[in-house]
């Protein structure tokens, strides 16, 4: 009936190249053939199971019915009697019993001249004659089984393998470029890189290799996708994991990141270890692993400091390379007025207010510039952040 050899190649294949298991594969034939059996041959009401032998190619057809008492079933004839007499009393009875169906059920009494222990709800097996020939549309149905069963499979086994991924940095080619969106081959699935989730000013190129942040697998109708992003600011702390193995060993942590992609970024790292620099540890000798960072994010700026307990502290690290003299807390409204000597102001403030914008949303704290020979001259910077602007552990 079946060229093993093919199957089993199929199988191998499958199993191989799509990561989905043999069993699932076999499972999908069964459920394909019941079907077409079943549309070819079998009665309305019918419940039909296939069992593929995959060593010989042979299939046996076997019915099954459930075995159930008087009293949780209600007979067609009484269903019928009830209705005429009381139909809101007929529809309360129907909802506690069902309706007898003799193709799927079977009565106690009978089930036990079959099987002595059978009992209600169990199911009693009635072997059924197999069918050489199912015809054009029954083999047209167990195509279409097969294939709906082998893309569940595969769905279920990407979402899984990806599912564990979800947080970490993953690389592909970029298959094609669509309304800025980016499509990128991870081999077994396609990556969406967003326009939103790109770094601005960047630019990619088919076939050209991309590394970017996995933040969400995502099933649809149509597949899986990965939702990838490059602005993410995790994706900036996954960077600098994979080159200072103080982060990879918990030795030193990232307590929060204030990125604007593709301009600057400030880091705040602190070290378990009293003995151990946080900062030289994710600046690295000479500067060689915040360049690399740096490389991949095609010349972002990056700040790295020390993360303070002390708000005053965090805030004076925060604001960097500008100098503070002195900071007033309104910790009610969670307010900071900062002042600087008026030669330090630009510098506090920063190119459109990016150095002090960013230093809000690492502290969490609004602060106000306020320079020294003026203390009427000041500027604000609110530290509103969106959910992803600002990571504490």
């Amino acid at each position: 009936m079946f060229d093993l050899k093919v199957i089993n190649s199929v199988l191998g294949e499958l199993e191989e190249v799509r990561g989905i298991p043999r069993e699932k594969i076999i499972e999908a034939i069964e459920a394909a053939l019941a079907t077409a059996y079943k549309k070819e041959y079998g009665k309305r009401g019918q419940i039909i199971r296939a069992k593929f032998d995959i060593k010989t190619g042979t299939v046996e057809f076997v019915q099954v019915k459930e075995v159930v008492d008087k009293d949780s079933v209600i007979f067609e004839d009484e269903a019928e009697t009830l209705e005429a007499k009381a139909p809101e009393a007929a529809e309360a009875e129907a909802d506690e019993r069902v309706i007898y169906d003799p193709e799927k059920h079977i009565l106690l009494n009978d089930a036990k001249m079959m099987k002595r222990t059978a009992a209600v709800g169990e199911e009693i097996i009635f072997p059924i004659e197999s069918k050489g020939d199912y015809g054009r549309i029954a083999a047209q149905t167990a195509k279409q089984v097969i294939m709906q069963k082998i893309r569940e499979a595969e769905k279920v086994h990407l979402v899984s393998e990806f599912s564990s991924r979800e947080g970490t940095i993953v690389s592909g080619t970029v298959q094609r470029i669509e309304r800025g969106n980016i499509f990128i081959d991870l081999g077994k699935a396609p990556g969406l890189l967003p326009y939103e989730e790109q770094i601005p000013g960047e630019r990619f190129n088919q076939g050209e290799r991309v590394r970017a942040y996995l933040y969400r697998v995502e099933e649809s109708p149509r597949g899986v996708f990965l939702r990838l992003s490059r602005s993410h600011p995790k994706f900036l702390e996954k960077l600098f994991e994979a080159e200072a193995p103080e982060l990879q060993n918990g030795t030193v942590v990232i307590k929060a990141i204030a990125r604007e992609a593709g301009y600057r970024s400030k880091i705040a790292a602190q070290a378990v270890d009293s003995h151990i620099d946080p900062v030289g540890s994710l600046v690295g000798q000479r500067g060689v692993r915040v360049t690399t960072v740096m490389s991949e994010l095609r010349g972002e700026k990056i700040d790295v400091i020390e993360w303070q307990a002390d708000p005053k502290e965090f805030i004076k690290e925060a604001l960097s390379p500008a100098k503070v003299q002195e900071i007033d807390l309104d910790e009610e409204n969670k307010t900071a007025s900062v002042h600087v000597a008026e030669s330090e102001q630009s510098l506090a403030i920063g190119k459109g207010g990016q150095n002090v914008r960013l230093a809000a949303k690492l502290t969490g704290w609004k602060i106000d510039i306020k320079s020294e020979k003026s203390a009427d001259t000041h500027v604000e910077a609110k530290s509103e952040t969106e959910p992803d602007a600002t990571i504490t552990e």
